[in-house]
C-alpha cells in the first residue's frame, strides 16, 4: 500500500513551515499574544475546574441525546418562524444552499465567520457558481483577499504587519498605498459597509443552538455577524448538528467561557440570540431565516464509544495553542478546516479516515491539551483511539504491519528484550525505522545492557 497523498502534502508542507524563520516567527508571535490574552481572561473564574466540569457535564448530556435535543430545537425553531433544512453531507448542504440561491436569484451574498461552511468549502462553490461572496469579519476578509484558507478555529495564527495589509488593499481593491492602521480600519469599514447594504443574502455561523428556545447564540468582538444578518432580506445560518446546548440558561455558563479561552475576554463585546425571522414591525432583520443543519461525519464519530465526547468541543481552539506539532508547523500544515488535537480527532471521520489518518499521530500525546479544553475533553486518549481505529480497520501500510508485528514480539519477549550488545538492535532499529523516523532527526541507539539486565547485576 502506497503512502496517501494527504500524508505526503502534511509532510512537505510541515518541512517548509520548520525551514523558513518568517514563518516560524508568525506562528511564535500570534500564539504568544494569544496565551497571555487567555491568561488573562481566565482569571475572571475563582474556581475554573468546577466551570469546566459542568460546561463538559452539559455538553456530554446532549450530545448522548442529541436525538430528542435536536428534535426540541427544531420544533422550537420552526414555531418561531424559522426553517430547517437537513444535509447528511458536503454535497447535500452545497446542493440545497444553491437551490435557495437560483430560486431567489442571488447574485451577492455578505457572510460572517462560520468554520462549518470553511468545512464544506462553500465559498468556492458559491464562486464556481458566479456568486459573490464577501466576508465580513476582519481577519477572514484580509485572508480571502489574500488567498489563503483559515488556519485556527479560533483566531488566525497568521499575524499580518500593517504593511502587509496596507499593500493587500492597495493590489486587490485599489487602496491609496501606505495606509496606517487607522486608515486600514475606515477603508476597510466602508468597503465592507458598501458590500453588506447592497446584498441580497447573508450568510453566517453559529455558537451555540439553543435547544429549549429553538434560537441561534452568536457571539463576536466586530458585529459583523449582527451587521451582516440586519439588513438582506434571506439569511442563511449554517450549523453542525453537534453544537446544541440545552438551555438559554446555559449560555452564561458557555458564553464567557468561550470568549476567555478563545479570545482571552471575560465575554465578547456583541452577542446575539436570533429565534426567528423579522416580526411585524419589526424595523430590520431578515424576513426570510433558513438553517441548514449539516452532519458531515459527525454521527460516524457519535457512533465511536470514546470518540464521542469529541463532539462537545465549543469551538476555542485552546487545544492547538498548547500542541507542541501546532506551534512548529502552524495551521496551514494541517490542510484541513479544523487543526490541532480536536482536529486530529474528527477530521478523519468527516473525509477520509485512511487518508487523515496521519493527523492523529501528529501528536507528542503530552497531554497538555486535556489540560486547557475547557469542556474537559480527553484529547490525548481520543487520538490514541484514533490510531487504534485505523490498525483495526486495516488502514496501515504493509511496512507498517510489519513492524508494529516485529515491535510486538520484540516486547514480549524478555529473551530478545535481553539481547547482548546493542550493535544488532541497533542495526534493527535504524532498518525498521529508518523512513518514517525522518531526515531531519537522528535514532535514538539502545543501551548495551538492558534495565532488567543492570538490575540483576545490582542485587
Amino acid at each position: 500500500m502506497e503512502i496517501n497523498t494527504e500524508y505526503k502534502d502534511f509532510t512537505e508542507r510541515a518541512l517548509q513551515v520548520i525551514s523558513n524563520p518568517e514563518k516560524q516567527e508568525q506562528i511564535v508571535l500570534a500564539i504568544n499574544q494569544h496565551e497571555k490574552a487567555i491568561k488573562d481572561g481566565l482569571n475572571q473564574y475563582d474556581k475554573l475546574s468546577v466551570v469546566r466540569q459542568r460546561a463538559g457535564y452539559l455538553k456530554n448530556k446532549v450530545i448522548n441525546e442529541l436525538d430528542r435535543y435536536l428534535i426540541e430545537f427544531e420544533d422550537n425553531f420552526l414555531s418561531n418562524g424559522g426553517k430547517v433544512i437537513w444535509a447528511r453531507d458536503a454535497n447535500e448542504a452545497k446542493l440545497e444552499i444553491k437551490k435557495i440561491i437560483k430560486k431567489n436569484q442571488i447574485t451577492r451574498i455578505v457572510k460572517s465567520k462560520s468554520m462549518v461552511t470553511e468545512e464544506i468549502s462553500l465559498n468556492q462553490t458559491l464562486k464556481n457558481a458566479g456568486v459573490e461572496v464577501i466576508e465580513s469579519d476582519t481577519a477572514d476578509f484580509i485572508a480571502q483577499l489574500a488567498g489563503e484558507r483559515l488556519n485556527h478555529m479560533g483566531t488566525p495564527n497568521r499575524v499580518y504587519s500593517n504593511e502587509e495589509v496596507a499593500e493587500l488593499l492597495h493590489t486587490k481593491l485599489g487602496a491609496p498605498e501606505h495606509l496606517t492602521s487607522l486608515e486600514i480600519t475606515g477603508f476597510t469599514k466602508e468597503y465592507l459597509s458598501e458590500k453588506i447594504a447592497s446584498a441580497e443574502m447573508s450568510i453566517t455561523g453559529c455558537n451555540f443552538l439553543v435547544s429549549d428556545i429553538g434560537g441561534i447564540a452568536i457571539t463576536e468582538n466586530e458585529s459583523s455577524a449582527l451587521t451582516t444578518m440586519s439588513l438582506p432580506k434571506i439569511q442563511l445560518i449554517v450549523a453542525g448538528i453537534d453544537m446544541l446546548i440545552p438551555s438559554m440558561e446555559n449560555l452564561d455558563l458557555f458564553w464567557p467561557l468561550l470568549a476567555s479561552y478563545q479570545v482571552g475576554e471575560p465575554v465578547t463585546a456583541y452577542n446575539s440570540i436570533i429565534t426567528g425571522p423579522k416580526k411585524e414591525g419589526e424595523r430590520v432583520g431578515p424576513e426570510e431565516l433558513i438553517l441548514v443543519l449539516i452532519d458531515n461525519g459527525r454521527s460516524d464519530v457519535l457512533e465511536q464509544e470514546k470518540q464521542r465526547q469529541s463532539l462537545t468541543c465549543i469551538g476555542c481552539g485552546a487545544c492547538a495553542n498548547v500542541c507542541p506539532v501546532y506551534k512548529l508547523v502552524g495551521g496551514d500544515t494541517y490542510g484541513t478546516t479544523y487543526q490541532g488535537p480536536i482536529g486530529a480527532i474528527i477530521t478523519p471521520f468527516m473525509k477520509d479516515f485512511d487518508a487523515f489518518k496521519h493527523l492523529s499521530y501528529a501528536s507528542t500525546l503530552c497531554g497538555k491539551c486535556d489540560a486547557v479544553c475547557p469542556v474537559n475533553i480527553p484529547l490525548h486518549n481520543l487520538l490514541l483511539y484514533n490510531r487504534n481505529f485505523a490498525i483495526k480497520k486495516g488502514f496501515v501500510t504493509s511496512g507498517e504491519s510489519r513492524r508494529i508485528r516485529w515491535m510486538t514480539k520484540a516486547m514480549s519477549s524478555r529473551k530478545l528484550l535481553d539481547m547482548p550488545g546493542s550493535t544488532l538492535k541497533n542495526m534493527f532499529i535504524r532498518f525498521s525505522m529508518k523512513k518514517s523516523w525522518g531526515n531531519q532527526r537522528h535514532l535514538p541507539t539502545t543501551a548495551p545492557k538492558s534495565f532488567n539486565q543492570l538490575l540483576k547485576e545490582k542485587s
